[in-house]
């Protein structure tokens, strides 16, 4: 809901819970009047004729007040929004008009100077507390270019308190999304990638709380960028304790775009939410939010997945991954997927990234005759794809070694034996359609896992007169390849994978059915990383694998499949191990964990989360609410002294109602499973249970 009042300068936007205020004053200076719980229009007109603070020398009466700052004029803060032309730098606007059509409301600046034209978007839906917002820049002038440094897509302000915690995801390779919190001091804090893609290093998150939220009570402000390149979000404690976050493309001010007359530049979303639910809360309204308006298809339940890539790593062959389908169909498996090497001469990963056609001595007939095996084993099949990369070792870079990014006269730095193709080049994006799209059309594939396995280094376009837009360009490009297929070929799901967890936002959320969480599938160390990753996306997107014991990739560590499946149930199941390895015990245990995965899934993938224990080396839990039936994941690290572990105070639950143990028959009191709580039974090291209960 939009309310506009005070002589048409005040605006309201409610949802359910929250209310978002801001006014525009008659100096046309846009300044932030509320963001929490939700207020009346009387609310905010009070609000507004306060006026500005006291005049206090050397500050700024803007500075961690103003709606979206600008550089220029009187202000000192991290501006939001940073342009310049060969005459002029900064922003010196005019408010000329507003818009308000169904849950959009749109205020438009311009500058006559600079030529510019500057929309704020911002979006509330009905059914949601959480406000997107972005930004348009059009070069509106007729005369030189525009140069875009930076144009976040929204700066957030929060409410006077005496002192914030902030929480953040951080992490590396095999050990992303994981959740830490500290003090907010005087300054600025800054968390980004300047790798050209997401990165493994932080999540695009953050959220503050200042009265000490748990994870069910308290205030809880968060914000999370969507954006799959380069980012940078800050936030800054100034000197009167105001606080203010800024977020969007680019990590530094070099420069986004350049902007000839009539060009436009259109800001990711930034999106923002208030919860007095605590993180707990937070993350269930965030999920709720992703899964109506974000994720396509969101409705559909994920299959179970078999992935042949840590049983086979390059030595492929079609009757091997045929062996290895009809164990998977064995064990209930419902998407079979062929990892790498299907593909050119790709042997090792020195070779073949970039030609997208079968082997021909490992698929002598294409990928045809294995997908149709596949089906008739009632799977779907799906493919391993890197479209962004390439070899210097194969038939695309010999024929197009100017199609990479690079600097003339300079090293063409290799990671992982690849360069990165530019699709920010129209005749890149048009080869790799002509490539994917045939690819897709030869063979019945169900779904593709789209994988990103190096940072950028050498983001250079040669002949370029702006170089730079590159790194901006390069993932509009990837968005707009991404939309063709998906236009193109509708029944095909793609996943999100970029050595694990490396290509993980709101934006790429929006063009793909689930995300490769980590590479790292030891099932003790997915616990931190799925906590994490829970704070901000659904379970519904979260693949999570079962590989083998012991972990060889990483740790060496041992642990039953007990322990490996009920870890991985906590999202979208899959299984990564080599089952023709697997004893028939094995097979028929997992037989019947898949089994019991998929009449739990409806619960887990598209019911409310609640984190009952996190993982911290005892007993961790989380627990899955939908309509009456609920479920529970409890797992137990390490016993200690013999204590018995603590019960599980469930959450979300009818405490007049009674509950039914699904899988013994004891029923439990609403009430006693909510103060009381239950008691899983678990012993030892590394055990692990499902509970599931139904409301009778």
């Amino acid at each position: 809901m939009i309310e506009n009042m005070g002589k048409g300068r005040t605006w309201v936007l409610s949802g359910p819970e929250s209310s978002y205020a801001l006014h525009l004053t008659d100096a046309d200076e846009l300044v932030h009047l509320h963001w929490g719980a939700r207020i009346t229009a009387a609310d905010a007109e009070a609000l507004a004729a306060q006026g500005p603070p006291p005049y206090w020398p050397f500050e700024s009466q803007l500075d961690g007040r103003e709606e979206y700052p600008v550089e220029g004029g009187p202000r000192f803060a991290r501006p939001a929004l940073s342009v310049r032309t060969e005459d002029v730098r900064g922003t010196e606007w005019v408010f000329d008009g507003w818009v308000a059509e169904d849950d959009e409301l749109r205020l438009r600046f311009t500058d006559a100077l600079a030529g510019l034209g500057l929309t704020l978007h911002y979006r509330m839906r009905d059914d949601s507390d959480v406000i997107e917002r972005w930004v348009t820049v059009v070069h509106e002038g007729t005369g030189p270019a525009l140069e875009l440094l930076r144009a976040d897509a929204a700066a957030w302000t929060l409410p006077m308190r005496d002192a914030w915690r902030l929480s953040q995801l951080h992490g590396r390779w095999a050990a992303e999304s994981r959740l830490v919190r500290s003090a907010l001091t005087y300054g600025e804090k800054i968390i980004g990638s300047r790798r050209g893609h997401t990165g493994h290093q932080h999540l695009p998150w953050v959220a503050l709380d200042a009265e000490g939220a748990t994870e069910e009570r308290g205030e809880v402000y968060g914000c999370a960028l969507g954006w799959s390149g380069s980012w940078r979000i800050s936030v800054q404690q100034l000197p009167d304790k105001a606080v203010q976050i800024t977020g969007g493309a680019g990590h530094d001010d070099s420069g986004l775009l350049r902007l000839e007359p009539g060009q436009t530049y259109t800001s990711p979303v930034f999106a923002g939410l208030w919860s007095d639910g605590g993180f707990g809360g937070a993350s269930r309204a965030w999920h709720a939010w992703q899964l109506a308006h974000v994720i396509p298809g969101a409705q559909e339940a994920r299959p179970v997945l078999y992935n042949s890539w840590e049983a086979t790593g390059f030595d492929i062959s079609e009757q091997q991954q045929l062996a290895l389908a009809r164990r998977a169909a064995g064990i209930g498996v419902e998407l079979f997927v062929v990892d790498d090497a299907w593909f050119g001469r790709r042997t090792s990963d020195r070779a073949g990234l970039g030609d997208w056609t079968p082997n021909p001595d490992r698929f002598p007939d294409g990928l045809a005759p294995l997908a149709r095996e596949v089906h008739g084993l009632g799977m779907r099949f799906g493919i391993w794809v890197e479209p962004e990369m390439v070899n210097a070792d194969s038939d695309l870079y010999r024929a197009h070694p100017d199609w990479v990014q690079h600097h003339p006269g300079r090293v063409r730095t290799e990671f992982r034996n690849q360069l990165v193709l530019n699709l920010a080049r129209e005749d890149v994006r048009d080869h790799l359609w002509e490539q994917l799209d045939a690819l897709l059309s030869s063979a019945p594939v169900d779904y593709v896992k789209w994988d990103f396995n190096r940072c950028f280094t050498d983001a250079g376009w040669p002949g370029e007169p702006y170089p730079q837009k590159l790194w901006t360009c390069h993932v509009e490009g990837f968005y707009a390849l991404l939309d063709r297929l998906r236009a193109a070929h509708p029944g095909v799901a793609f996943e999100s994978c970029s050595g694990g967890g490396g290509r993980i936002d709101l934006g790429v959320l929006g063009r793909t059915d689930q995300v490769w969480t980590s590479d790292n599938t030891d099932p003790l160390d997915r616990l931190a990383v799925q906590h994490g990753f829970s704070q901000l996306h659904p379970a519904r997107v979260m693949a999570a694998w079962v590989t083998d014991s012991p972990n060889v990739q990483l740790n060496g560590r041992r642990s039953s499949l007990r322990f490996r499946f009920v870890s991985a149930m906590a999202g979208v199941l899959g299984v990564g191990g080599d089952l023709t390895g697997w004893s028939e015990a094995e097979l028929a245990e997992a037989r019947d964990w898949v089994r019991l995965y998929k009449e739990i899934r409806p619960v887990v993938q598209h019911g409310e989360l609640y984190r009952l224990r996190a993982p911290e080396g005892g007993l961790s839990a989380v627990q899955y609410v939908r309509g009456g039936e609920t479920v529970v994941l409890a797992l137990l690290e390490a016993q200690r002294y013999g204590e018995r572990p603590p019960a599980l105070r469930l959450r979300g639950i009818d405490p007049a109602a009674a509950y039914e143990c699904l899988d013994t028959g004891v029923v439990h009191q609403g009430g006693v499973l909510l103060h009381h709580g239950l008691h899983t039974g678990l012993k030892g090291d590394l055990d692990a249970t499902v509970i599931r209960l139904r409301r009778m």
